[in-house]
């Protein structure tokens, strides 16, 4: 018998549109846990929703699952803060390289050579890829 307020797990994953596999993987990397086990099945309680809910909006922020392990397990505020620190660097890095690849689509869509395979600033970015010859 359920306890007052407690989800078994296809209930705690319908409540978010989730797989129960999705919650059981989570619980097997350590983001996750149920409250009891009653004959062997899981049962959560109510603090179960925040934690899963605290788990999507990591992964809408683009967090890999073992930094919102870092996150949610990290002892003190200060520990928890580096982890965004980190996570806000690679930001920026993803975001340079998003920018850097979306003025090269804008030039290839707004450039006057007939092609882009014929456009001399794609072709010198081509160029610059190509690593040189290796001293044998």
């Amino acid at each position: 018998m359920k306890s007052r307020g407690e989800m078994t797990i296809g209930e705690l994953a319908d409540r978010f549109g989730l797989a129960t596999h999705v919650l059981r993987h989570w619980e097997a990397v350590g983001l996750l846990a149920p409250a009891r086990r009653v004959n062997g099945r899981r049962r959560y309680g109510p603090e179960a929703l925040a934690r899963v809910a605290i788990i999507l909006q990591c992964k809408e922020l683009g967090f890999g699952l073992e930094q919102v392990r870092e996150l949610l397990h990290a002892g003190d505020p200060a520990t928890r803060k580096e982890v965004l620190a980190r996570h806000d660097a690679d930001l920026e890095r993803r975001i340079a390289i998003a920018t850097a690849a979306r003025e090269m689509i804008a030039h290839g869509l707004n450039c006057p050579a007939p092609d882009l395979l014929e456009c001399p600033n794609f072709l010198a970015g081509i160029e610059a890829r190509i690593p040189p010859a290796r001293a044998r």
